[in-house]
């Protein structure tokens, strides 16, 4: 089986590169999208095994996203990651099925549970 594909969507340069490294030193494969659009127009989209997202983004953020993916029949974990952390975004997302909801700067080793938990829950992992 393929290595499964983890999509990390931030506005924030910084938090998206930091991310990337740390989801590839893991062995995934790693695409990254300054916006959810971007996420939307890629052709990673019916490839992804998981996503990362940040919840507020200039335009389209990550729990209307999430909201539109599940619309149009998309079925993939989703950790949330945020600077802002509003208990009633935590819970529209934790209730839309998402696998973590993480306040930044969070621990590498907290965002490395909560992908293998995702994975899991997708019948994919790093081992296969």
């Amino acid at each position: 089986m393929s290595s499964p594909i983890i999509s990390i969507i931030d506005d924030d340069g910084s938090v998206r590169a930091a991310t990337h490294n740390l989801v590839r030193s893991l062995g995934y494969v790693v695409n990254t999208f300054a916006s959810a659009e971007e996420f939307l127009r890629s052709p990673r989209l019916n490839d992804t095994s998981c996503v990362i997202t940040d919840i507020r983004m200039p335009a389209m953020s990550g729990l209307d996203l999430q909201a539109h993916l599940l619309a149009t029949g998309y079925r993939f974990p989703f950790i949330f990651v945020t600077a802002f952390s509003v208990e009633s975004d935590r819970d529209r997302a934790m209730k839309a099925g998402a696998t973590c909801f993480l306040s930044k700067p969070f621990d590498g080793e907290t965002l490395i549970k909560c992908l293998e938990a995702a994975l899991a829950s997708n019948g994919r992992s790093a081992t296969g």
